[in-house]
């Protein structure tokens, strides 16, 4: 899964907010995280694909109280319930009220993924070949990079040059690997041609973070 896609968890319980924080992340999401009921409130504008609210927090707003604000504003964003107590009422309440899934307490941080995943898919499976990198948005189908709605004009060695690094986030390439994954095994003279594309491309995207490795090659954080 990529990292366009932002998780909102409420969860008062740090030591869980903390653990599902992390499974999701290393799934490749991006998590927004709060501890009570009041902060998801604060921020219920916020740029969400997905939100996962426990039902009893400890302050005066449940999960409830949170997904009726957050269906005033949007119909479409879906929600998972997280709940200790496994009753029928609850699972009925939180479909009334509009949400996606409902997961038991204590329930495996896999399990819970693994119901991300599937919602996000389902949900959002027309944009999970676009890509958001800081300001960028990448469609890796059309091959069209925007910035601020506006193309930005990449030759088929650019593009291609940004697809490896963005398949491969923080990851290290030396400039043989960048020779062969770009210009092919066939590919027989120097390999300046790579700083080359990383200069054009740097130029036009001044917003990636292409690292320069000395001596070795290339890494986008």
């Amino acid at each position: 899964m990529n990292n366009t896609f932002n998780i909102v968890l409420v969860e008062d319980e740090k030591d869980l907010n903390d653990l599902i924080k992390t499974y999701l992340q290393k799934e490749g999401y991006n998590v927004i995280s709060y501890l009570s009921g009041q902060e998801a409130i604060n921020n219920i504008n916020i740029n969400a694909h997905l939100w996962i609210l426990d039902i009893m927090l400890k302050d005066d707003i449940s999960g409830y109280d949170i997904i009726k604000k957050i269906r005033e504003n949007n119909d479409m964003i879906p929600v998972i319930f997280t709940s200790a107590r496994d009753k029928d009422l609850d699972k009925i309440i939180g479909l009334e009220l509009g949400s996606d899934d409902y997961i038991t307490k204590p329930y495996s941080p896999k399990e819970l993924v693994l119901r991300v995943n599937n919602i996000i898919k389902r949900v959002y499976s027309k944009d999970l070949k676009k890509l958001i990198y800081n300001n960028y948005l990448i469609d890796m189908d059309k091959r069209i990079v925007l910035s601020d709605n506006k193309d930005i004009n990449l030759t088929t060695l650019e593009f291609d040059l940004l697809c490896m690094f963005l398949n491969n986030k923080n990851k290290s390439f030396a400039r043989d690997d960048i020779l062969t994954n770009i210009w092919g095994e066939d590919y027989f003279g120097t390999d300046r041609v790579v700083d080359d594309l990383v200069r054009r491309l740097r130029k036009k995207m001044p917003d990636l973070n292409i690292n320069t490795i000395y001596g070795f090659g290339y890494r986008l954080t």
